[in-house]
């Protein structure tokens, strides 16, 4: 296991004390550094995810063949094989925190947020969360709580996130490739598939996904065929018929519960509207099957 080693009151560095080899996410190492006017790492590559954030101070980062001016608030990501080479201001150096990351994950989650060689840098301005989340994560390695990856990889979601939201204006613009209109109907299905056994309504769903509820119906039909409550209707129902076959310890109530009703004779109602018997008729015929 590696220890913290600090150097000449300057750089301080602290290795994950529980590296998972096999996770698909997972945070190496992290450190803090005031650096010497004119400091110059590389040009070189590295075989993780690295990302910097600046806290004070001022440089350059090239990478790609492009030179980034970065001061107070930027951030600067390095992908790894790529050739990239930073430095300190002369008069005014940086100092800066750091986080080294990798596996499978890392490059979707960085694709998602928008973050590569192509676009490395992320203006956060003087928000204090970002060094914060880093400053935590030193925090962890330093104390080598139980869950110490785990924790840090938390921490590591939160500063991804807080990138994504900094971000976003710069692909606020841009069409989803989908269609406007088919992109809300399937924020709704997965709505509903994923919420069904809660009890949602269509008022519930409209306000959680920010669309007027009329509007959302309609887009909703247009492109399924059926109205949200008959999809919602269909889906705990079929759900339901599929716990009626497997799940034979539980009960009709029970799975009326399941799946959404509260009221076990309206579950019931409707079961056999949609398949001409009811739920203990089903049961009872898939039985025999």
């Amino acid at each position: 296991m590696s220890t913290p080693t600090k150097r000449a009151d300057s750089y301080y560095v602290v290795s994950n004390p529980q590296p998972e080899s096999e996770d698909d996410l997972i945070v190496l190492f992290t450190g803090s550094s005031q650096t010497k006017p004119g400091h110059k790492p590389g040009p070189k590559v590295v075989d993780y995810y690295l990302l910097h954030h600046i806290q004070s101070g001022c440089g350059t980062f090239t990478c790609q063949g492009t030179t980034y001016k970065l001061g107070p608030g930027d951030s600067f990501l390095i992908e790894p094989g790529k050739l990239i080479n930073y430095q300190s201001d002369e008069q005014d150096p940086w100092f800066y925190r750091w986080i080294a990351f990798e596996g499978d994950r890392a490059a979707r989650l960085l694709n998602q947020i928008g973050l590569s060689s192509q676009q490395p840098i992320v203006r956060t301005g003087r928000k204090r969360t970002i060094p914060v989340l880093y400053h935590h994560v030193q925090t962890i390695f330093q104390t080598r709580p139980l869950q110490a990856s785990l924790k840090a990889n938390g921490y590591l979601h939160l500063l991804l996130a807080e990138y994504a939201e900094a971000l976003k204006p710069q692909h606020a613009d841009a069409p989803h490739p989908a269609g406007s209109g088919e992109h809300i109907v399937q924020q709704a299905l997965h709505y509903l598939t994923t919420q069904y056994a809660e009890p949602i309504t269509i008022e519930l769903m409209a306000e959680a996904l920010g669309y007027n509820r009329a509007y959302l119906s309609t887009l909703f039909k247009k492109h399924t065929g059926l109205t949200p409550v008959t999809f919602l209707l269909r889906l705990r129902i079929d759900k339901a018929r599929l716990l009626l076959r497997e799940r034979t310890e539980l009960t009709v109530e029970q799975i009326a519960s399941s799946v959404g009703f509260q009221d076990p004779l309206y579950f019931s109602k409707q079961f056999k509207r949609l398949y001409g018997m009811s739920p203990t008729d089903y049961r009872s015929a898939m039985k025999r099957l």
